[in-house]
């Protein structure tokens, strides 16, 4: 397990990996993410879970493990405080994250074939989006939520474009 004191190192870790799968190699990506996962242990500092999570599911090639691993990140924000995202940066808030773990666990389920659980996590997803600033941020969630119930509604089981 890794101690909260060590999260600077840990969250340099995470952004290292990013940038191998934004690169195009995902597979070092992932290994990286799954030792970081595996250092951090499932009881460890609920940043650093919530995460890597996050991010494993993005880099996954079966949608049953994305979406596996979009669960475990939903589960995980249930653990994080709005203290310890401060502590990371003054500007984060749980409830700022809700929308895109429930956006993304949306899309997944809605890739496999899994329309009623799509959908509800679309309702939720939604509203939460909605409270977002109207920001970046906030304009490519509430944009994703459209762009997915779009999608759902269209029956497709495609990925997303990239936007």
């Amino acid at each position: 397990m890794v101690d909260t004191n060590d999260a600077d190192d840990v969250m340099a870790h995470i952004g290292r990996a990013l940038e191998l799968g934004a690169a195009g190699d995902r597979t070092a990506a992932r290994a990286t993410l799954m030792a970081l996962w595996d250092r951090i242990g499932e009881d460890g500092d609920a940043l650093h879970r919530c995460t890597v999570a996050h991010h494993l599911a993005d880099l996954q090639d079966a949608v049953a493990d994305e979406v596996a691993w979009d669960r475990r990140a939903l589960a995980v924000v249930a653990d994080l405080s709005d203290e310890r995202l401060r502590r990371h940066h003054s500007s984060l808030r749980v409830r700022a994250f809700l929308p895109s773990l429930h956006l993304n666990l949306a899309d997944a389920y809605r890739r496999a074939g899994d329309v009623a659980r799509a959908r509800e996590h679309l309702a939720l997803a939604a509203p939460l989006a909605a409270e977002l600033p109207d920001d970046g941020y906030g304009t490519m969630i509430r944009d994703a939520v459209t762009r997915v119930t779009a999608r759902l509604d269209a029956g497709s089981q495609e990925p997303l474009a990239a936007s």
